[in-house]
């Protein structure tokens, strides 16, 4: 391809510089914005489309098409769009035209990928797994019974601090991302746990000006990172025999997918995962539509029935 103009050249290292300072990327981001756009901008100028009011519609999609040509994954392809999109709107912003090629365009599509679950008796299988001999395990085991009762991201977990807890009313405060606040119930079974942990286990770790409010603590008295909890959820994992990738974020997936198999409202669901989008949440629909596919395939006296 041919090298940039000296137009398209200038206008990129001036949007790579607002990327910098204004939006404070880093510099790996910066680095594959500059990687994605070179290419198109290179793909301009071999077509001899020198500004920006010449770019069409129709340019920006044949540029698409032929990444598809070059056998890129789909979210490789969205990426590129996207960061197509910016720059064009980034000129916009700054009075060089006030024209957007992307506008008519949609982003291409990327397979949606559903999230691991883990059945019910497998979630079981887990925590039966761990039996509350010592201080340790007695932890480990109100940890993840309220990790699965509530759905919470491992950050929330490791952050949750005693005041957070509201037994009387069954219900935790999490503050989760962006600093929203958000207030999820949690059962009765894993409130029991937690209350067993607190009065005999969490004492054995807690070290004064180093474990403040945390609720669940290492034995260095400092509250649990996320490779912490990780680990130990593999060593239960493996206890239990189950043949899967497993990992914290398995149990929020777990949580919301029984609870939609249970019949629970999706605004619910969106409500007690801190979804700021209920698209985000309808992923989990998805999965709902399988189990009963499932259901029907195994139960319906006529699924297979050629006679």
């Amino acid at each position: 391809m041919m090298a940039l103009s000296d137009q398209w050249e200038r206008y990129l290292q001036e949007f790579l510089t607002s990327l910098n300072i204004e939006r404070n990327l880093s510099e790996n981001t910066i680095q594959s914005y500059k990687y994605d756009l070179t290419r198109y901008l290179e793909y301009l100028s071999d077509h001899k489309v020198r500004s920006q009011e010449e770019v069409t519609s129709d340019i920006v999609r044949k540029f698409v098409s032929l990444l598809r040509r070059y056998d890129l994954k789909p979210s490789s392809i969205a990426r590129n769009f996207s960061a197509i999109r910016m720059f064009h709107r980034f000129l916009i912003t700054e009075d060089v035209t006030d024209k957007d090629p992307t506008a008519v365009l949609e982003t291409p599509k990327t397979p949606q990928k559903l999230p691991d679950v883990l059945d019910y008796n497998e979630i079981e299988s887990i925590l039966n797994a761990i039996v509350p001999e010592d201080s340790y395990k007695l932890r480990d085991r109100a940890m993840f019974e309220i990790l699965y009762a509530c759905g919470l991201r491992v950050s929330e977990l490791i952050h949750l601090q005693r005041r957070d807890i509201f037994e009387e009313q069954q219900i935790i405060r999490i503050i989760g991302k962006g600093n929203k606040e958000r207030v999820v119930p949690v059962g009765e079974t894993a409130l029991y746990w937690l209350r067993r942990y607190l009065h005999d286990g969490r004492p054995n770790f807690a070290t004064a000006g180093r474990s403040k409010d945390y609720i669940f603590l290492n034995n260095r008295g400092r509250n649990l990172s996320r490779m912490g909890v990780w680990k130990k959820l593999q060593q239960y994992v493996e206890l239990a025999g189950i043949d899967k990738k497993v990992t914290p974020h398995t149990f929020r997936h777990s949580f919301a997918t029984h609870l939609l198999e249970g019949g629970a409202d999706l605004r619910a669901v969106q409500e007690m995962l801190g979804h700021t989008d209920i698209s985000t949440t309808q992923i989990y629909t998805h999965l709902d539509q399988s189990y009963l596919k499932e259901v029907h395939r195994t139960f319906h006296p006529r699924w297979s029935d050629k006679s």
